[in-house]
């Protein structure tokens, strides 16, 4: 069977790619990483986000939204991967998603529309914390709502205190939530709490995906440039074959991350393990080629004024979320391992 993108999936992509090339470029991410104080959450990327059903993609149609599945998702998210883009997308989506689907009707009916059109930013939180106390939660500062673990619940988290978090990666920004116990949603279980966190993985590694697709071709274009000894360095056999085989990883990441995203949505028996071999190449595969991406680049890769370090931090915050790479290898073999 021949598995691969539609063709108004990848112009679904295309458009976001696209968008962030003419509109907000490296050079736009780069003034969110150095603005320190800032929170991280540029207004246009935002609006561009809300305007062209980048929030609205999996929220249903009766709540405005597109009504569209995971895969499209993960078309967003790779794009925004490979433009290292900042801003508070998959919090809001993830947010919408857990409400689809645990939250009451009323629940629903308050909050989709508002996190579909960009009105609201939303973020989650699958970690378990102290009653009342969310740690590290991505744009917890700015999040309208956050939907938080409880237990073997779900919450809706809006109000409290937040505080800023220190985080290594720029294109993000984390806070610490205090609040009050917040508002169950009553359709959670232990089946939803699974099918979010598959939901949330898949998306990450999306991410990873686009980044390590991205940091492969900017290294593949400089160093077809970049010569010594009157050659380009890429022909060089030890980084030509090095740049290959990163090549062969990134593919297999994407197409890893595709097949999960159908398998989650289509709820075929095999999606846990699709998921956990989506994360496990995409965390492994986003830190070699960034790394290699510094390395390839010469001694201005490890400065600060080229974008390397850009993909590198996300690629390594990223990697440990939803597991890392030997956590959903260990998933692996127990999923797949008898007596």
């Amino acid at each position: 069977m021949f598995f691969a993108p539609t063709d108004d999936q990848r112009e679904f992509g295309d458009a976001v790619r696209g968008y962030l090339a003419d509109r907000f470029d490296l050079e736009a991410v780069r003034a969110v990483v150095e603005d320190a104080d800032g929170d991280g959450h540029p207004a246009s990327l935002w609006k561009a986000a809300a305007e062209q059903g980048w929030l609205a993609v999996l929220v249903p149609e009766e709540h405005d939204g597109l009504g569209l599945g995971l895969v499209e998702a993960q078309v967003i998210a790779r794009a925004l991967g490979a433009g290292v883009a900042p801003g508070p997308w998959r919090g809001t989506v993830l947010a919408a998603e857990a409400i689809r689907l645990a939250g009451s009707d009323e629940q629903r009916a308050a909050w989709l529309p508002r996190l579909a059109v960009g009105d609201a930013v939303g973020a989650l939180t699958l970690r378990g914390t102290a009653p009342g106390v969310l740690r590290t939660v991505e744009y917890g500062e700015i999040a309208d709502v956050v939907v938080a673990r409880s237990g073997d619940g779900l919450t809706l988290v809006h109000g409290g205190s937040a505080t800023r978090q220190g985080s290594y990666d720029g294109t993000v920004r984390l806070a610490l939530i205090e609040a009050d116990a917040g508002e169950a949603l009553p359709g959670a279980s232990a089946e939803v709490l699974d099918e979010l966190a598959a939901r949330a993985t898949v998306l990450v590694a999306a991410d990873l995906a686009g980044i390590a697709r991205e940091a492969l071709s900017r290294t593949v274009a400089y160093d077809r440039e970049r010569q010594q000894f009157g050659v380009p360095i890429g022909s060089f056999q030890a980084i030509k074959h090095a740049l290959a085989d990163l090549h062969i990883g990134v593919t297999m990441a994407e197409h890893a991350v595709l097949y999960a995203a159908h398998a989650v949505e289509t709820r075929l028996a095999d999606a846990p393990l699709a998921v956990s071999v989506a994360k496990a190449k995409a965390s492994d595969v986003a830190i070699a080629s960034t790394a290699a991406m510094i390395q390839y680049h010469g001694g201005i890769g490890y400065t600060w004024e080229h974008e390397s370090h850009f993909f590198y931090k996300r690629a390594k915050r990223l990697a440990g979320q939803y597991g890392d790479a030997d956590a959903h290898r260990a998933r692996i073999a127990d999923l797949t391992m008898t007596g």
